[in-house]
This record gives C-alpha cells, sequence and structure tokens, in this order.
C-alpha cells in the first residue's frame, strides 16, 4: 500500500523537474545567444516606432489603439516563438530529446520557456506603447490581467504549432497560417478587452472576454498536452 501511495508524487515530481530542465537549458541558451530575445525586441520596437511615427500627434481611439497594441505583440510573438523547437532541430539536439524526455516534460519546459520570453517583451513594449501613443488608462492592474492571459493564450497556441513546424522547409510562413486562424478568438477578446480598458471601463465590462480568455487557455492547454506527444515523435 505504501509503495502505490508513493508512486505518483514520485512521477509528477520527476515529471516537473525534467520540465524545469529543458526549461533551464533554453535560458541558458538564449542568455548565450539572445537570438529569439533579440529577435522579437527589435521586431516589437521597431514595429512600435512606425506606428508611432505614422499616427505622430492624433488620438486615436481606444479601440484602434488596442488593436495597434495587439498586433505589434502578436506579430512579434510569429517572429520568434517558432525558434524554441527549430533551434533544436538546426542544433541537432531534438532526437536526443525525444530519446530521453518524456514527450509531457518537453511540453512543458518549451511553454514555459516561451511564457518567459514573452512576458519579458511584453512588459517592454508596454511601457513603450504608452508612451509612443500617449495612449492612457485608468486601470493599469487590469491592463496587466489582460496582458497576461494574453500571453499566456498566445504561448498555448504557438508553443504547439512551433513543434508542427519545426522540420518544415518554409518554416515562417507555415508558422503563421497555422498560428493565425487558432488565435482569431482570443486576438478578438484581446482587442475588445484592452480597448474597453484604454477607454478606462471597469473589471465588470472585461469579465467576458475574460471568460473567453481563460476558457480558450483551458482547452488549448488541454488539447496540446493530448496531441503534443503524436506530433513530437512523428
Amino acid at each position: 500500500m505504501n509503495k502505490r501511495t508513493n508512486v505518483p508524487p514520485q512521477n509528477k515530481s520527476g515529471l516537473l523537474s525534467r520540465a524545469f530542465s529543458i526549461f533551464a537549458k533554453d535560458v541558458r541558451l538564449e542568455l548565450r545567444s539572445r537570438s529569439a530575445l533579440s529577435t522579437i525586441l527589435m521586431f516589437g520596437v521597431t514595429t512600435l516606432v512606425v506606428v508611432s511615427f505614422s499616427v505622430g500627434q492624433a488620438e486615436l481611439p481606444p479601440k484602434l489603439l488596442a488593436a495597434l497594441y495587439w498586433i505589434i505583440l502578436f506579430f512579434s510573438c510569429i517572429a520568434g516563438m517558432s525558434q524554441s523547437f527549430v533551434r533544436e532541430e538546426e542544433a541537432g539536439t531534438a532526437l536526443g530529446l525525444r530519446l530521453v524526455a518524456d514527450p509531457l516534460a518537453v511540453y512543458l519546459g518549451k511553454l514555459s520557456f516561451n511564457l518567459l520570453l514573452m512576458t519579458t517583451i511584453g512588459f517592454v513594449v508596454t511601457p513603450l506603447f504608452f508612451i509612443f501613443t500617449d495612449a492612457s488608462t485608468g486601470n493599469p492592474g487590469l491592463l496587466v490581467l489582460i496582458l497576461l492571459a494574453g500571453i499566456l493564450a498566445l504561448c498555448a497556441a504557438t508553443t504547439l504549432v512551433a513543434a508542427i513546424i519545426a522540420r518544415a522547409a518554409t518554416r515562417g510562413a507555415l508558422f503563421a497560417v497555422i498560428a493565425f486562424p487558432l488565435l482569431i478568438v482570443p486576438l478578438w477578446a484581446l482587442v475588445a478587452s484592452t480597448g474597453k480598458i484604454l477607454d478606462n471601463q471597469g473589471f465588470a465590462f472585461v469579465a467576458g472576454e475574460l471568460q473567453v480568455l481563460f476558457s480558450f487557455i483551458v482547452v488549448m492547454v488541454t488539447s496540446s498536452i493530448m496531441l503534443f506527444r503524436f506530433v513530437w515523435q512523428e
């Protein structure tokens, strides 16, 4: 009886430990090369500067500002999220991971790394966006909540897509083609909720969009966990 009751915690602990090892490996590699971080950061900042120059001193409506904000973050995500698996294929380490690591540990490790990467970009781009566009919000805490939910939704979808296209010849184009249809619903919710926040509306006005976002995250993460083994070992 004691042995049987002790097995699940050990398995769970081992899974989390392996996932953390993969996450830590990706962080170390990124700190050495800074390839994905530099790509996403340069794309996000460059797009933001171009948008701010185009807008000039014009006062844009909150919905348009929200759309511009999430367009910048979405394409920044597209520019860098595929690198987590592409780097494994190019370095020749993907086969080793397939042999020694459980697929679920690989998925959780890569998802955690992508979340860290996009969170860093989000908290760099967001203040610059408000500086360059002169946008204002009376509820920064709610905006941070929407930002974190949006980052989780983006990463939940794009991590699986990145694994699918890692060995494809036209990775960049294929990544965008597959990811965009998956993200239409969360992007709509993100733009709508961010527009309301920029219009100084409170939590009650964005509760519906938050429900859509968290429902999408749960469905996407659950589906990815179920499908990743087949994608990764294909």
